[in-house]
């Protein structure tokens, strides 16, 4: 008998605006390989970390800093010798005139505007004119982060007038709920039996019986497959609600957060103390729901930060990467200073190429340990799709900062060299490479646009195009 292909988009739907999205199962592939591979969606997300990577320590490879993405450098191409100074904004801090060029290589409009679009947001208007799927997230805008006092410091995904593409989720309960949707009361229903739900699952539950089933057109693989799926969903749920576990012989849920978010995060400008474990805990939580929501198809264009720009944290705990310890982390001791002075973000300032720079690149390892933690997530079985490759490799993830150096005193040193990063897109762009690509970043970004077949450019209408050919495959 004919297998029956279902919906590469099949959904569980709730109540209230609940829609939970399932993995790709072998139900959901069509039977020729051509149409397997029309299948793949188009995607661009924009990955930002802040304070960025001295240009001499990306010289390094990945015996320095960079460590932590050589599991993935199959998957990534390495840009080295960026140039973003046409972003540059006089009389305006240079954090934020680098964070506002990162991904739309032109400089802030003010204060809470970009100077035009994205990269994910002209991809996204290039390939879906009148819109994505019903139910999906347009834009899905996410980080952990403390330093706010410009938006660009921390959104990285802006429509084409440069307002941002999406309110910016700090924290994964918020995350959550976005992606997943809320048990509203429906006029006229139990608004306290419905309040007293303990998750959105169980407003899909019956559908998740009927496709676990006797009944379900899903075979035995599937049917697991669907089950473990929904009992992740389940866990970051708990993480991101720090619900109690329903089960007593469940594993102890991790205890509330305990970190700042909104104005509470950035105190005068003067920094938060935290530990490391506080950091990447709610990071990685933020991390593990984003992937989320691309594997379930819940979203396909937007941004995810790792620390802002000019981010300033008092840093303290024990940095362990590989079974190895790197370094302590104690910023306030180590400067012998409180308040903004304390930061990590000084050792930016205070970097020599002619000297060690230690606890810069303690802090520049563990943010690359960071990003790498969240593209791996795209990269493994879960993110397997109907080409034979992962997410990360059919999507393009366009990864940057807002510093080729740290030091104020030369604008031109502190926009050039700008670390970026990028997946192939789908075999379009080159990878497995660290690449001198000696161009500007509004040329590198417009090959991107013309690489994926959107009309748009980044930049003035008149400004001659300078294609950067050597990244394309």
């Amino acid at each position: 008998m004919k297998q029956k292909t279902l919906s590469r988009r099949m959904i569980l739907k709730g109540l209230g605006s609940v829609a939970i999205g399932l993995p790709l199962l072998e139900e959901m592939l069509a039977p020729s390989a051509f149409a397997r591979q029309q299948e793949i969606p188009v995607r661009a997300f924009n990955v930002f970390f802040g304070l960025g990577i001295p240009a001499p320590l990306q010289t390094e490879g990945f015996k320095g800093v960079l460590e932590p993405l050589e599991p993935l450098s199959r998957k990534l191409l390495i840009m080295r010798n960026i140039d973003q100074v046409r972003c540059d904004e006089k009389g305006i801090n240079a954090h934020f005139d680098g964070a506002s060029g990162a991904f739309t290589a032109e400089a802030p409009n003010g204060e809470a505007r970009s100077g035009g679009p994205s990269i994910d947001q002209v991809i996204r208007r290039g390939h879906y004119p009148k819109g994505l799927p019903p139910g999906m997230v347009p834009t899905l805008i996410g980080g952990t982060f403390f330093r706010r006092s410009r938006i660009s410091r921390f959104v990285h995904s802006y429509n084409p007038d440069g307002s941002v593409a999406a309110t910016i989720q700090e924290k994964p309960r918020a995350l959550f709920e976005r992606v997943f949707g809320t048990v509203t009361a429906e006029k006229g229903s139990d608004a306290r039996r419905l309040h007293l739900k303990r998750s959105v699952l169980d407003s899909v539950v019956g559908q998740y019986r009927y496709y676990t089933g006797d009944s379900s057109p899903l075979g035995g693989a599937s049917k697991a497959r669907v089950a473990d799926h929904l009992d992740r969903i389940r866990e970051y749920e708990q993480r991101a609600y720090k619900m109690k576990a329903a089960d007593p012989r469940a594993p102890e849920l991790p205890a509330r957060s305990k970190l700042k978010h909104g104005g509470e995060a950035d105190p005068g400008g003067e920094g938060i103390d935290i530990t490391l474990e506080e950091l990447t805990t709610e990071w990685r939580l933020m991390a593990d729901l984003y992937a989320l929501a691309i594997q379930c198809d819940r979203t396909r264009f937007g941004s995810v930060t790792f620390l802002a720009a000019g981010e300033r944290i008092r840093l303290k705990g024990d940095y362990r990467y590989a079974g190895r310890k790197i370094y302590q982390f104690d910023d306030a001791a180590q400067h012998k200073r409180s308040g903004s002075g304390g930061c990590s973000h000084e050792w930016w300032h205070q970097f020599n190429p002619k000297k060690r720079n230690e606890q810069l690149r303690a802090h520049a390892h563990m943010k690359m340990r960071e990003v790498a933690y969240f593209l791996q997530k795209l990269d493994g079985k879960d993110s397997r799709e109907a080409n034979g490759r992962t997410i990360l490799e059919n999507s393009l993830i366009t990864i940057s900062t807002e510093s080729g150096d740290g030091r104020h005193s030369n604008v031109k040193r502190e926009l050039s060299g700008v670390f970026h990063a990028i997946s192939s897109a789908g075999g379009r762009f080159k990878t497995g490479k660290i690449m001198d690509v000696g161009a500007e970043g509004i040329d590198v970004y417009n090959t991107l646009l013309e690489g994926m077949k959107v009309p748009g450019r980044l930049g003035p209408p008149k400004r001659e195009a300078r294609p950067v050919d050597r990244i394309r495959a």
